[in-house]
C-alpha cells in the first residue's frame, strides 16, 4: 500500500495540513514539529508528490541553469562542474531541482530563457556569466522573472541578484606578486571583453602595471576564446613578436596552454599563473600558481540568494562577494628573478 500524507500525519500525531506545511517548509511550523514529521516520513519511506505540490503552490521547485558553452567544453572546464556541485547541493537541501541547458551564443541563450519562462518549467534562472550589454539580463528584468547572475552585471547592478569574486583585485594581486619577483614583461592571456569577468581581470592587470610604473605593451595582451588550445595558438603568435618573462591567464587551462607554446618554441624560464585552482594546477608539472575563486561557493550562494527571493526571504544579502585566494606553486616560485 502506498504511504500517503494521512498515514504520515497519523503516525506523527499531527494533522495532514501540518504535514503539507512541513513539506513546504512553512515558517509557522516549529522546528520540533518539522523534525518529528521529517523523521516519520523517512521511517515510512514517504516521498512527497512533487507534481501535486507544484500544482497546489503554482511553483515547480525547479531552477533553470544557463551554461554559455559547447557541451564538451563544459565538461572539460572544472569551473562549471564545481559551480554546478555548489548549486545542486544547496538546491537539494531546499527541495529544488536543477534543469540545465548549454547555449553556444547569446542569441541561443535568450531563446532558451524565453522557452523556460513561456513553458513555466522553472521558478528562477541562474546565469553563469554576464556580458557588458547583456540581452539575457535585460529580458529577465523586463519579464520580472526571478534570476541570479554568477558575475557582476555592469548595468542596474543594484537591481540584480549576483554573486561574484573581486576579480579586479584578484588579478592585481597576481601581477603585483610577479612584479615583486622581478618580472617586467608579463603577458596577459584573457577572454573576450564582452564578458564582465574578463574585463575586470584585465582592469586588475592594467592597475598593477600602473602601480609599478610599467608601461602598457599591446604586444603582451591577447584576448580570445579562453581555452587551452586557443591560448596555445595565440602564444605561438605572440612569441614571433615578443618574448615575455611571465604569463598570467584568466584560467589555469589558458595559462598552461600558453606555457606549452613557450616550451615548444624552446623559450625556457617563463613563470606562469592562472585562475580557478583546477585539478590541473595541482597535478601539472610544474604545479601551477593560481587563484582559488571558490567556484563551489559561488554556486552555493547563487542558489541561496535566488531561493531566498523565491521564498520571499528578504533578510539575506542580494549581492555576495566570495573570497578569492592566491595559491603560489612551482610555476612562479621556480622562476623568481634576481
Amino acid at each position: 500500500m502506498d504511504v500517503t500524507i494521512k498515514h504520515v500525519a497519523k503516525k506523527a500525531g499531527v494533522s495532514p495540513s501540518t504535514v503539507s506545511r512541513v513539506i513546504a517548509d512553512s515558517p509557522k511550523i516549529s522546528a520540533a514539529t518539522k523534525k518529528r514529521v521529517f523523521e516519520t516520513m523517512k521511517e515510512m519511506n514517504y516521498q512527497p508528490n512533487i507534481i501535486a505540490r507544484s500544482l497546489a503552490n503554482r511553483v515547480t521547485y525547479t531552477l533553470g541553469l544557463i551554461l554559455p558553452s559547447k557541451d564538451e567544453e563544459v565538461f572539460e572546464n572544472p569551473f562549471f562542474m564545481q559551480v554546478m556541485r555548489g548549486l545542486s547541493v544547496y538546491a537539494k537541501q531546499k527541495g529544488y531541482y536543477i534543469m540545465y541547458n548549454y547555449c553556444r551564443s547569446e542569441e541561443e541563450e535568450v531563446e532558451t530563457i524565453k522557452h523556460y519562462m513561456d513553458s513555466k518549467w522553472v521558478d528562477g534562472i541562474i546565469l553563469t556569466s554576464t556580458r557588458i550589454k547583456d540581452k539575457s539580463v535585460e529580458l529577465l528584468m523586463k519579464r520580472n522573472q526571478p534570476f541570479v547572475v554568477i558575475g557582476r552585471p555592469e548595468a542596474q547592478r543594484d537591481k540584480v541578484l549576483w554573486v561574484d569574486n573581486d576579480n579586479v583585485m584578484a588579478m592585481e594581486n597576481i601581477v603585483n606578486r610577479l612584479i615583486k619577483q622581478g618580472h617586467r614583461k608579463i603577458a596577459y592571456i584573457g577572454g573576450e571583453q564582452q564578458f564582465t569577468v574578463y574585463r575586470h581581470r584585465l582592469r586588475g592587470y592594467r592597475q598593477a602595471l600602473e602601480q609599478n610604473g610599467i608601461e602598457w605593451d599591446d604586444r603582451l595582451v591577447i584576448e580570445s576564446e579562453p581555452t587551452e588550445q586557443k591560448a596555445y595558438e595565440v602564444m605561438k603568435q605572440m612569441l614571433k613578436v615578443i618574448s615575455p618573462d611571465a604569463i598570467v591567464g584568466t584560467d589555469d587551462m589558458v595559462a598552461y596552454g600558453a606555457y606549452k607554446a613557450t616550451l615548444e618554441a624552446g623559450v625556457l624560464g617563463i613563470a606562469f599563473a592562472g585562475f580557478n585552482n583546477t585539478p590541473l594546477s595541482v597535478f601539472n608539472s610544474p604545479t601551477i600558481s593560481t587563484v582559488d575563486i571558490n567556484a563551489e561557493k559561488l554556486g552555493h550562494y547563487a542558489a541561496l540568494v535566488l531561493i531566498n527571493q523565491l521564498e520571499k526571504n528578504t533578510s539575506m544579502e542580494r549581492n555576495i562577494i566570495v573570497e578569492a585566494n592566491y595559491i603560489e606553486r612551482e610555476s612562479t616560485l621556480a622562476y623568481v628573478r634576481d
